[in-house]
């Protein structure tokens, strides 16, 4: 991040940051909204029963409670009842679902772009409040595939507007994964997927180990699930990799089919940007299908940035099932890289195009007038506050960052100055406009 915050996890931006930070937020709602995606927010705060009814997270939750109920933190620990900040928008979203079944039309296709809680270990790319970008489509019974195919490329497209270096869709299915390890005798496949799932972090030696102790495989079987993880192409060249170990199961073909889909349509689509991975596990018990990370390239220790997949079991009602597919992309983690890297600039750090001076104190409600007449054609002004002598007034927009400074003499002349260049003209305030690249703020690519 560009500064240290006072209270560790919890960012901050200063305005110019901020703007770097709405840029990135209008780009990822301007394409979600071109894909037919609608804007919804939920609550910030779920039951602990109903955060956690898919297992355990290996995250912190936040607990909500009153500071004078003295008994409020030992129950949150216990009663799923009790209240908690959100740790996810997935699963607020599936209960939003439920809830408000007989008013959606199916499949829905939603975003949310909300602040969500976790207790994580403040650093780089990690924090404990954050912002996340969500795109889901959920089913009414069943969910046709190809939308497993169509939110990839979705966010393969949002990503590629942003001003970030290249980055990879790193994509596997649960289910090859899942009949894969049955086909070789290792029944606990959650367990087997948590083990995969740390590979990157403590090394295949470390997983090997894991898979033999915690979950009693041979050292044939804990092989043979390294080595289907160490497959990873470009192309659909991974199912004949797999096939070639020798593993056969209905499951594994089922899977294997899904993701030669997802990975021919982006081969197509989105060249260069999505590889199949199959050491790809997400570590929640919800994912049933496609499952994705997201690297920048030349910045994975920064982590994944976009993740999620397929879910068919997550929201439910009765005998009712709402299967879904989406994408969660970390935009605070997106931002403090871009802002850390020097990535991204505003070229300017207040909205603000124009000043309007004063000549004197009775001046103001003429400047007033001028601004609402430059407002009207949508060109963000300000007022000065004081009388000061110009020099002054010129430096506060300055200071401020305002490119142009608006003069009105006691006869009704109007003047523009360019202080960045020391140009002054002659100007009508309702006509004049400055360069389309002065208008609004813009977000330019750094280093």
């Amino acid at each position: 991040m560009a500064r240290t915050a006072s209270l560790s996890g919890f960012p901050e931006w200063l305005p110019e940051e901020r703007l770097v930070e709405l840029h990135v937020l209008d780009t990822l709602r301007r394409t979600f909204e071109l894909h037919g995606f609608s804007s919804i927010e939920t609550r910030a705060v779920e039951t602990v029963g109903q955060l956690l009814r898919k297992g355990e997270i290996d995250k912190e939750v936040y607990g909500l409670s009153r500071l004078q109920d003295e008994e409020a933190d030992t129950m949150a620990r216990t009663d799923p009842h009790a209240l908690a900040l959100h740790f996810d928008l997935t699963v607020p979203f599936a209960r939003y679902v439920v809830e408000n079944a007989g008013y959606l039309a199916f499949p829905f296709r939603r975003y949310q772009i909300q602040k969500v809680w976790r207790g994580e270990r403040p650093q780089e790319g990690r924090a404990r409040e954050f912002t996340q970008a969500d795109i889901d489509v959920v089913g009414d019974g069943d969910l046709p595939f190809r939308y497993d195919v169509e939110i990839a490329l979705v966010i393969a497209e949002a990503l590629n507007a942003l001003p970030i270096p290249d980055f990879l869709l790193r994509i596997n299915n649960r289910k090859l994964a899942e009949g894969f390890y049955t086909g070789i005798g290792l029944t606990d496949t959650a367990g087997v997927l948590r083990s995969i799932d740390k590979l990157e972090k403590v090394g295949p030696a470390k997983v090997a180990e894991l898979l033999k102790e915690e979950l009693g495989a041979t050292d044939d079987q804990a092989q043979a699930a390294l080595k289907l993880a160490g497959i990873r192409t470009t192309d659909t060249s991974f199912v004949e990799q797999v096939r070639a170990l020798g593993v056969t199961n209905e499951l594994l073909e089922e899977g294997l089919n899904e993701l030669e889909q997802v990975i021919a349509a982006a081969v197509q689509h989105a060249p260069g940007r999505v590889v199949a991975d199959l050491s790809i596990a997400r570590g929640l018990d919800y994912y049933t299908g496609t499952v994705v990370e997201t690297v920048l390239v030349g910045h994975e220790q920064l982590g994944s940035i976009c993740s999620g997949g397929r879910y068919d079991a997550l929201a439910s009602k009765g005998n009712r099932k709402f299967p879904g597919v989406g994408l969660s992309i970390g935009v605070t983690r997106l931002v403090s890289r871009i802002l850390s890297q020097d990535l991204a600039k505003a070229t300017r750090s207040v909205p603000t195009a124009v000043l309007v001076t004063l000549n004197n104190d009775d001046s103001w409600a003429a400047a007033q007038d001028v601004a609402a007449q430059l407002r009207s054609r949508g060109i963000a002004t300000e007022v000065a506050a004081k009388a000061e002598k110009f020099g002054k007034q010129i430096k506060f927009a300055d200071r401020r960052g305002i490119p142009f400074v608006w003069f009105t003499d006691d006869d009704g002349k109007h003047q523009v100055k360019d202080i960045r260049t020391g140009e002054q003209y002659d100007a009508d305030p309702d006509a004049w406009m400055p360069a389309e690249e002065d208008l609004h703020v813009r977000v330019t690519a750094g280093r």
